[in-house]
C-alpha cells in the first residue's frame, strides 16, 4: 500500500519542514505540498491535485492534521467523501483519523466534527486578527507596504511636474514607475487641496 504524504502552508513566512519531516517519518513514498491557504478552491492546489491524479485504489493519504486538506466544514467533508469513493484512505499524523482502521459512517462522523472545529477555528483567527489590527490602527499604525521614495523624491517629482512634465517622463528621469508617479502626485495634490 504506498502511502503519499501531503503538506499545506498558508503563506511563504510559515515552515513546511515540520510537515515534511513528519510525512518522511511515517515511511510516505511521495510527498508533495502547496502553499496556499486552507480555504482555498481545490483547483488552485497543483501539487495536491497532481498527488491525487497518482493515486490509485487502497492507497493512503497521510496528512500532519486534517486541516491541512481544508479548513472549509464543507471542503474537508467532500474532498474526504471523494477519497472513500474512490477507495482511498487518509490518515493523520495527530491521530485523530484513520480510514484504514474505521468504517466509512464512522470516517464521516469525524470528519464532520473535524471539519466544525477547524472552521471555528478559523473563524477565531479572523476575528482575533480583525481585533488586533482595529486596536493597531487606533494607536496610529498604519498596514500596507512601505513606501519606496522619500520626501526629497516626492519634491523633486512635484517640481519637475510644475515644469510640465508628464508622468512617463518623471518616471523614466526618477527610476520609477509611471503609476507610482502618478500616486504620488495625486496624494500630494490631495493634501493641498484638503488644507484648502
Amino acid at each position: 500500500m504506498t502511502l503519499y504524504g501531503y503538506f499545506r502552508c498558508s503563506t511563504n513566512e510559515q515552515d513546511e519542514e515540520r510537515q515534511i519531516r513528519a510525512l518522511k517519518d511515517a515511511n510516505c513514498q511521495v510527498i508533495r505540498g502547496d502553499k496556499i491557504t486552507g480555504t482555498s478552491d481545490f483547483s488552485s492546489r497543483p501539487e495536491l491535485t497532481a498527488l491525487l491524479n497518482e493515486m490509485e485504489s487502497g492507497s493512503t493519504l497521510v496528512l500532519s492534521e486534517l486541516s491541512r486538506l481544508s479548513r472549509s466544514f464543507i471542503g474537508m467533508v467532500n474532498e474526504v467523501s471523494k477519497l472513500l469513493e474512490r477507495g482511498m484512505h487518509i490518515k493523520t499524523l495527530d491521530g485523530r483519523l484513520d480510514t484504514t482502521a474505521m468504517p466509512k459512517e464512522i470516517t464521516m462522523l469525524i470528519v464532520s466534527i473535524l471539519g466544525y472545529a477547524a472552521s471555528q477555528e478559523l473563524a477565531q483567527i479572523k476575528t482575533r486578527t480583525a481585533e488586533g489590527r482595529s486596536v493597531a490602527m487606533s494607536r496610529g499604525v498604519k498596514f500596507g507596504a512601505k513606501r519606496k521614495y522619500d520626501k526629497f523624491q516626492i519634491q523633486e517629482i512635484m517640481h519637475k511636474r510644475d515644469l510640465g512634465q508628464g508622468y512617463g517622463q518623471i518616471a523614466k528621469a526618477m527610476g520609477m514607475s509611471r503609476s507610482t508617479v502618478s500616486t504620488i502626485v495625486k496624494r500630494e495634490l490631495d493634501a493641498v487641496v484638503g488644507i484648502q
